[in-house]
């Protein structure tokens, strides 16, 4: 096999919370009178929290804003966030994810999520996977999001591999960034298929086993 193990992004690639990510940024802006919209929204994939408000208020011309006043903002996102996310249910894990994903397990290979998001556990366990991977590191485990590698290198080291015995699986550019800058060969799927550096172009995970 040309790896030993996979490391998955998890918003955009296993399952998709933009919706949810959407409405609650939407909420902020508009209390803000901040211009929001989906273009910028996408703009926001594989970034961390604070770092996704700084690029909202690249269009906000109010009164300055404390830091404290832009934390209290991302943690107010955060629990609309949150809220939003109780209405999944394993139902939101794609057939086709869960069959690649079974997949890869019955071929032996090391199975982990590496994500920016300090909201994965719950993500996972809503969709019926949080005792599913071996190894989970996200956002309250880093002290850089993407495009710093930190993630995937932790989650490489989680699972016992180095990084050149690892695929990571990213739907954005700062992922594919990440990857390039931690020695990881990657497969982009949507907007990072066509992201510099990628390694492999999916469209769907159900094409991993054959690149494994």
């Amino acid at each position: 096999m040309n790896y030993d193990g996979v490391i998955f992004d998890l918003d955009g690639v296993i399952c998709f919370t933009d919706q949810y990510h959407y409405q609650a940024w939407k909420v902020i802006a508009d209390e803000i009178d901040t211009p929001f919209d989906e273009e910028i929204n996408n703009r926001l994939r594989g970034v961390s929290r604070m770092e996704s408000l700084a690029i909202i208020l690249e269009n906000y011309h109010g009164p300055a804003l404390t830091t404290q006043q832009k934390e209290q903002l991302a943690t107010q996102k955060n629990a609309i966030y949150r809220n939003l996310l109780q209405q999944m249910t394993p139902a939101d894990l794609h057939s086709d994810v869960k069959q690649a994903l079974d997949t890869l397990r019955s071929m032996g290979l090391k199975l982990a999520i590496g994500s920016s998001s300090k909201n994965a556990p719950l993500i996972l366990a809503r969709i019926g996977l949080d005792t599913f991977f071996d190894a989970v590191v996200d956002g309250n485990h880093i002290a850089h999001s993407k495009p710093h590698p930190e993630v995937f290198l932790k989650a490489a080291a989680a699972i016992g591999l180095p990084a050149r015995r690892c695929l990571v699986v990213e739907d954005a550019e700062a992922g594919i960034e990440a990857a390039v800058a931690g020695g990881f060969n990657s497969a982009g799927i949507g907007v990072a298929a066509t992201a510099k550096g990628v390694t492999h172009a999916i469209t769907t995970l159900a094409q991993l086993p054959a690149l494994m």
